[in-house]
């Protein structure tokens, strides 16, 4: 086909609205319509963008036969049953995290997508990010040398959700990015954490996973903190390097730090030497992550091909957070994280 892609997008608040305005902006599509239940939003959406028809009903997107792709935005809880919809009706589909809550409604929409032919791709947002195909870029050229483990945080003052807690809310872009960077998948993970504001929902969450080479990865999750963090450091045995994506620039520093060993010792002094050398700040490029994500859509469905966190991917990073879910309700009990092939 030619022409610009036509899209519908459903579900118009916050993180709604980051994803209509990109896709406005890109030549590659045009937004026909765009849906969501709350008048609200809709009148918002109306005055910010007034070329698009704005409407109550998912349906008028499900059944107009010149959309071919769907945006989802909504709560997690209604992303099975838009996604289902959307695919049986020969369209392609974006979803944001997490792709769903439960493993089985996962699998259906991937088995779903592949009887149908269908694009599915689930919005992982830092796996398009510029520092993070800088940082994979380093892990697979041996700059770090091997990986010893990694640790995320991700908190800050508000907003409180109601309808999940921290970790299924902030945690996912986390996972996803550190199954990205290393190209494996954890075999246990740990969790604990508690809720202060509205009872049975943790407003923070502290979360570990075990690989099977003895790499761990630890995630700081929380919605009730003092500081803004958006932070990953990893520790390799040639370098470390830190990604601070809450700068403007200069996100991304690199450490020649690390403890080297001697083949030939007599003392333990001797064989154990620091090593502190020179701190590189490496250009990241500019631009959003979420355009990139959007127009890696658009480009997926236009040449039909596999997205880069496609449906596989959103189970995988789904069998983390419902294992840490186990373990955060068992008091951090060790939980084997279900391999999803």
């Amino acid at each position: 086909m030619t022409g610009p892609i036509e899209i519908g997008q459903v579900g118009l608040g916050a993180w709604g609205k980051n994803l209509l305005r990109n896709f406005i902006m890109l030549n590659q599509c045009h937004v026909k319509v765009a849906c969501d239940i709350d008048a609200t939003q809709r009148a918002k959406a109306s005055e910010m963008f007034p070329g698009v028809v704005i409407t109550n009903k998912y349906e008028d997107i499900i059944k107009d036969d010149k959309i071919r792709a769907v945006v989802i935005a909504t709560p997690p809880a209604m992303h099975y049953q838009i996604a289902m919809e959307a695919i049986r009706a020969g369209k392609d589909v974006f979803v944001e995290k997490p792709l769903v809550l439960s493993i089985d409604e996962g699998k259906s929409l991937v088995e779903l997508a592949e009887k149908n032919d269908r694009i599915l791709m689930v919005g992982h947002i830092m796996e398009y990010h510029p520092a993070s195909l800088l940082l994979k870029q380093y892990i697979k050229d041996g700059i770090l040398g091997e990986v010893y483990y990694l640790y995320s945080s991700r908190i800050n003052l508000g907003k409180v959700r109601d309808n999940e807690n921290s970790l299924w809310s902030f945690a996912p872009h986390d996972i996803s990015l550190i199954i990205f960077l290393l190209g494996k998948f954890p075999k246990r993970v740990t969790a604990t954490g508690s809720y202060y504001i509205q009872k049975g929902i943790e407003d923070v969450c502290f979360m570990t996973m075990h690989f099977d080479d003895k790499t761990m990865a630890h995630v700081h999750v929380s919605w009730l903190d003092p500081h803004k963090e958006r932070k990953l450091t990893i520790v390799g045995s040639k370098k470390m390097v830190v990604f601070d994506d809450t700068k403007a620039s200069e996100k991304i520093w690199l450490y020649d730090k690390g403890v080297d060993t001697k083949l030939d010792y007599t003392t333990y002094d001797e064989y154990m030497s620091l090593r502190i050398g020179d701190i590189t700040i490496p250009h990241v490029p500019s631009g959003e992550p979420l355009r990139f994500e959007c127009m890696h859509f658009l480009d997926c469905v236009k040449d039909h091909k596999h997205p880069r966190s496609d449906g596989d991917d959103g189970l995988q990073v789904l069998s983390v957070l419902q294992a840490a879910q186990n373990s955060l309700e068992k008091g951090g009990a060790p939980i084997e994280v279900l391999k999803i092939s």
